[in-house]
């Protein structure tokens, strides 16, 4: 087989509490607890679950926009973690980020034009007539007028300006773009637009995506792979088809089950997880998952489960993996979780 594009393992990325108006401080808040997972060239990854599930700080530190806590983040065969600054730098027109607001992302006082052609000054990949030129095609590359680089970002809409974003990240001409939750603040019918961009740049480029979302019938339209995070680990990663076909862990089977279907002909019973998420201050002993499971039992508050193999290239962090029912169908609880 192929050597990945991106190898991470057991990734860490932990914040310092500090002391503050409520109280004493100490300790601190497990964004990242131990993340791993390949991602080959050309390939879709999504990386879906709540919000402050620790997806987002996940893509920021394979970046190294944040420092890791600990953990490996391989590129290319190239070992991140530990590069300064300055040998990190010709790896990053490698490796570029799509972010969520397109707005904040872009410097309101430079044109379109200044931004593309300031990324390929900064890398020495054009200047002159020839930056010109690229920023004209990266319009056009990404559905936008050549005539629009003479624009300012506030002139454009919210749609136009995520385009504006795609193609600062196409500029210098990168192997993988993380994009983190690209379409979540624009209008649905925008959304589907952008999608299909990425699908389209993405086969046309060859590019490899790391698709960090919440919504999971976005995820499922542009994704290869699924793999679905909960209080800073990954709890379940598979091919899209399989894990939305035979989900084999319980939070994943409750974020199927909230997807809007909109024939009530095909609507499963909705599985509602108990309680609320945990701190990521304090998880849970055992599995993380167990207080709020419908499948819990004393094993899980105590053993935390591992990922192991449930399918071929099907993983599951999950004691009972084989009893989750397929999506939209409750599965059997089999009393309440012990209180530990």
């Amino acid at each position: 087989m192929p050597e990945p594009l991106l190898e991470v393992r057991d990734l860490v990325k932990h914040f310092a509490v500090r002391s503050g108006l409520f109280g004493p401080g100490g300790g601190s808040v497990r964004a990242v607890d131990g993340v791993s997972f390949d991602l080959g060239a050309g390939e879709v990854l999504g990386l879906v679950g709540e919000s402050g599930c620790g997806k987002t700080t996940t893509g920021r530190c394979i970046l190294r926009l944040i420092e890791p806590t600990s953990g490996s983040v391989r590129f290319e065969g190239r070992e991140l973690t530990g590069l300064s600054r300055r040998e990190l730098r010709p790896l990053r027109r490698r490796m570029q980020p799509v972010f969520q607001d397109p707005y904040s992302s872009l410097n309101p006082r430079l044109t379109v034009g200044s931004m593309l052609g300031e990324a390929l000054a900064i890398h020495r990949l054009a200047r002159g007539a020839r930056a010109r030129a690229r920023v004209a095609e990266l319009l056009e590359l990404v559905g936008l007028a050549p005539d629009h680089a003479r624009r300012y970002p506030h002139e454009f809409s919210g749609g136009q300006r995520q385009r504006i974003g795609v193609a600062r990240a196409l500029a210098v001409e990168p192997r993988l773009i993380v994009a983190d939750e690209p379409v979540s603040a624009l209008d649905v019918s925008i959304q589907a637009q952008i999608v299909n961009l990425l699908q389209d740049l993405q086969r046309r480029m060859g590019l490899a995506f790391l698709f960090v979302a919440h919504d999971l019938s976005v995820v499922e339209h542009i994704s290869d792979r699924v793999a679905v995070m909960y209080l800073g680990r990954i709890v379940e990663l598979a091919g899209a088809e399989e894990l939305y076909r035979a989900p084999r862990h319980p939070y994943t089977l409750t974020l199927l089950s909230a997807i809007p279907v909109p024939d009530p002909r095909r609507r499963g019973r909705r599985v509602v997880p108990h309680g609320d998420v945990p701190s990521p201050a304090r998880p849970p002993t055992g599995c993380r998952f167990h207080p709020r499971c419908p499948l819990a039992r004393e094993r899980c508050a105590i053993e935390e489960p591992g990922l192991r193999e449930v399918a071929p290239g099907h993983v599951s962090a999950c004691h009972f993996a084989e009893e989750v029912e397929g999506p939209g169908v409750t599965a059997p609880r089999a009393g309440p979780a012990p209180d530990r």
